[in-house]
C-alpha cells in the first residue's frame, strides 16, 4: 500500500476527489494534506474526510528539514493539487519521479511561473486557442517542465469565456487526475 501526501493551496476539490478515490483502495491511501495557506478551504475539507492536515510556512518549506522529514515518514508519492510554490531541491531529490502535478493547460503552452488558474484560462481565450485541456506531469526543478504523463484536450468554442474554459478544465481534472495517479503507482511498483 503506497502512501500519498497532497500539497494544496486552495479550495481542495481535486484533493477531495483523490482522497475519495483511494479511500477503499488496496493500492494507495492519502495519509496527509499539507497547505501553504493556513486558511485554505482544503484544510476544512480534510476534517470531513478524516485525513490529517497541516498548514506550513514558507520558512518551513524552504529552510527547514522538519517538513522533509515529515514527508519521508508519511509519503511514497507527493501530489500537487493546486499547489503553486516551486518544490525545493531537497524534496525533489528525496522523491525522484514521485512528485506529480496537474496543470490546467496543454503544456508546454501556458506553463511557467504565474500561469495558474484563471491566468491560464484568460490567456487561452485571449489568444483564441482552438483547444485547451489538462496536463498531468512529473515535477522537476522548473515550473511545468517535468515529463508529461497524461494530457486530455477539448475544443475551445468561439463563444467560450475564460469561466467556460475553467469549468471544462475542472471536469477533466475530476475525471482523470486520481485515475492517472493510480496508473502511475501501478506502473512504478
Amino acid at each position: 500500500m503506497k502512501r500519498i501526501v497532497i500539497l494544496a493551496s486552495g479550495s481542495g476539490t481535486n484533493a477531495e476527489n483523490i482522497i475519495k478515490h483511494f479511500k477503499n483502495s488496496n493500492i494507495a491511501i492519502v495519509t496527509q494534506v499539507l497547505s501553504n495557506k493556513k486558511d485554505a478551504y482544503v484544510l476544512e475539507r480534510t476534517k470531513h474526510l478524516n485525513v490529517e492536515s497541516l498548514p506550513f510556512s514558507r520558512a518551513d518549506f524552504y529552510n527547514s528539514e522538519e517538513l522533509l522529514n515529515n514527508l519521508k515518514l508519511k509519503a511514497d508519492y507527493l501530489i500537487l493539487a493546486g499547489f503553486l510554490w516551486k518544490i525545493p531541491t531537497n524534496i525533489l531529490e528525496a522523491f525522484p519521479n514521485k512528485i506529480i502535478n496537474i496543470h490546467p493547460a496543454l503544456l508546454p503552452k501556458y506553463g511557467g511561473k504565474g500561469m495558474y488558474g484563471m491566468h491560464v484560462h484568460n490567456a487561452v481565450v485571449k489568444n483564441k486557442e482552438k483547444e485547451s485541456g489538462i496536463t498531468i506531469h512529473y515535477v522537476n526543478e522548473n515550473y511545468d517542465e517535468g515529463a508529461i504523463i497524461f494530457q486530455q484536450s477539448f475544443e475551445v468554442l468561439v463563444c467560450d469565456t475564460a469561466k467556460d474554459v475553467a469549468k471544462k478544465i475542472h471536469i477533466l481534472e475530476q475525471e482523470n487526475f486520481a485515475k492517472v495517479i493510480e496508473q502511475v503507482i501501478l506502473e512504478n511498483e
